[in-house]
């Protein structure tokens, strides 16, 4: 099952970019190889640093469940986001957004609804000791890359019993996954290795009860509740809430933004797919505690996690709890 295919060794991509090989290479030579799926698609480190200073070492850890979760009106409300140690929110086809959704710490008992992985996907995963990525499936031509990287990828072809349809919603868009069918148990926040730091809020900022980011075809805006001490979402206008009916509200929630470039890669309506470029160096607003802090961000590599600091070079703690990343195109 998925333990056995994670020895498979896949063949060179073929057709591929030399961008894109560049990235494989470096996927491949900084992480131990992966298995992934060849299945045809259903349509398009550093350490922690929480408190305890010292992640255990990469053989003590199992892999975090990583998630592609459909963000379409006809998805929504969504099932297991608010159970995700960390969420991110990327920019599709179209000027739409999807999410994927990062489980370390629980396992909710469905996510979903589940959709197909992009080429951005390998470059943000990098970050994590060979992650799990549950997803639908993807573009052919983007199959080989997915076969190289450094990570266990898991489409309902790949895993008997672990993907259900809804009856409640048309396809694509009625697809859900059993978590515990990929994890057997949950391998703990320290397996977050994503250079996310926890504990007091720096000093400074600004108050603000509410901040939204736009995408060219989708919108999102984080409003701060001081009785729950969270970050109320809405999308489109819409407050966001689980299949049953709880608000999802993350403690923290960072802008970041990043170079948003064209891929080689189009759906099928013929609209290019975005490349979101996580490596690199910029600028993002943190969002924690009813305030908004202007900061610096920056990943030296794929394998590494991206590091959070001030303007004058102290790191950026988070609040304790959820997390969501919501990538802006850099103006």
């Amino acid at each position: 099952m998925v333990g056995a295919r994670r020895a498979r060794r896949s063949r060179t991509a073929v057709g591929a970019t030399p961008a894109v090989l560049v990235l494989t290479a470096a996927l491949s030579l900084s992480l131990t190889a992966g298995c992934t799926t060849n299945r045809s698609p259903d349509d398009g480190r550093s350490t922690s640093g929480r408190p305890s200073g010292i992640s255990p070492p990469a053989t003590a850890l199992g892999p975090v469940l990583a998630v592609k979760i459909d963000n379409a009106d006809a998805a929504r409300p969504q099932t297991g986001v608010d159970a995700a140690d960390l969420v991110y929110v990327e920019q599709v086809e179209g000027g739409l957004s999807r999410l994927m959704a990062v489980y370390a710490s629980r396992l909710p008992q469905a996510v979903g609804p589940v959709r197909s992985a992009r080429e951005s996907d390998l470059e943000l995963l990098g970050q994590f000791r060979q992650p799990r990525l549950a997803f639908s499936g993807a573009q052919s031509k983007l199959l080989p890359l997915i076969r190289r990287a450094p990570l266990d990828a898991v489409t309902p072809g790949d895993a008997s019993g672990a993907y259900y349809r809804g009856p409640e919603r048309a396809a694509p868009h009625n697809l859900y996954l059993r978590p515990d069918r990929l994890l057997s148990s949950v391998p703990g926040a320290d397996a977050l290795t994503t250079g996310f730091r926890y504990g007091p809020a720096p000093s400074g900022g600004r108050a603000q009860a509410s901040h939204t980011v736009r995408y060219p075809a989708a919108r999102f805006t984080f409003t701060w509740s001081a009785d729950r001490g969270r970050w109320l979402v809405s999308m489109d206008g819409t407050p966001t809430v689980t299949a049953e009916g709880r608000r999802v509200a993350p403690a923290t929630v960072v802008v970041q933004y990043v170079k948003v470039r064209e891929s080689a890669f189009h759906d099928v309506l013929g609209n290019n797919t975005p490349y979101t470029e996580t490596v690199g160096a910029g600028t993002a607003e943190v969002l924690r505690d009813g305030r908004v802090y202007d900061v610096r961000w920056k990943r030296a590599t794929v394998r590494d996690g991206t590091d959070f600091t001030t303007n004058d070079g102290r790191p950026v703690d988070f609040a304790e709890g959820q997390v969501w990343v919501v990538f802006a195109k850099a103006p």
